[in-house]
């Protein structure tokens, strides 16, 4: 575990281009960000976790939180493990009698049940490494002087404005290929 990176929820980022959502999570001790496109009932789980509104009635990663739980088991964190073509891959890390059991898991699954169980998020270096941003760099490279006209400061606004582009333009690109392989996992989020 001494590879993996602690990060937390940034934001949760709508496409206007496609149904898809966003889970901008940034590491603590840095200003590097991991997107990870997500399915809109994921993010809407997430985000109803993250701002805390009651349910009638448990939804489904409730419901698994609870029979984790019930079986004595208790999350430890969720890991964010690898990022195998495109496709991120991660742990629900438990802990029952004293054994640690890693329960294989979409990023997106695991991020929903740190929120409800409140552990953290945990990301392994080499995924930070490959899909990770820096910001900042973005800014400098653009080279917004103090001579700038005004308004060129609104760039640090659309920071991510290029890198959803090129994922946009990445997902275009799959679903071409789905166009041209109907058999191919139709869900290459995450």
């Amino acid at each position: 575990m001494s590879n993996m990176i602690q990060v937390k929820i940034d934001s949760v980022r709508v496409s206007l281009m496609s149904p898809q959502r966003v889970i901008v999570l940034r590491q603590l001790d840095a200003d590097r960000y991991l997107p990870i496109w997500v399915g809109p009932y994921e993010a809407e789980a997430i985000t109803v976790a993250l701002q805390e509104i009651e349910m009638a009635r448990p939804l489904t990663h409730d419901l698994l939180k609870n029979v984790i739980n019930i079986y004595g088991a208790k999350i430890l964190r969720i890991e964010i493990i690898a990022l195998r073509e495109k496709i991120f891959f991660g742990h629900i890390v438990t802990e029952v009698n004293g054994e640690i059991i890693n329960i294989d898991s979409r990023p997106s699954d695991a991020i929903a049940m740190a929120v409800r169980a409140h552990v953290p998020i945990l990301v392994d270096q080499e995924v930070l490494d490959i899909a990770g941003i820096f910001p900042e760099e973005d800014v400098q490279a653009s080279s917004i002087g103090e001579d700038a006209p005004e308004g060129a400061g609104d760039d640090r606004l659309s920071i991510f404005e290029d890198f959803f582009d090129q994922l946009e333009s990445d997902k275009d690109e799959d679903d071409e290929k789905l166009d041209e392989n109907p058999d191919d996992d139709p869900d290459p989020k995450d």
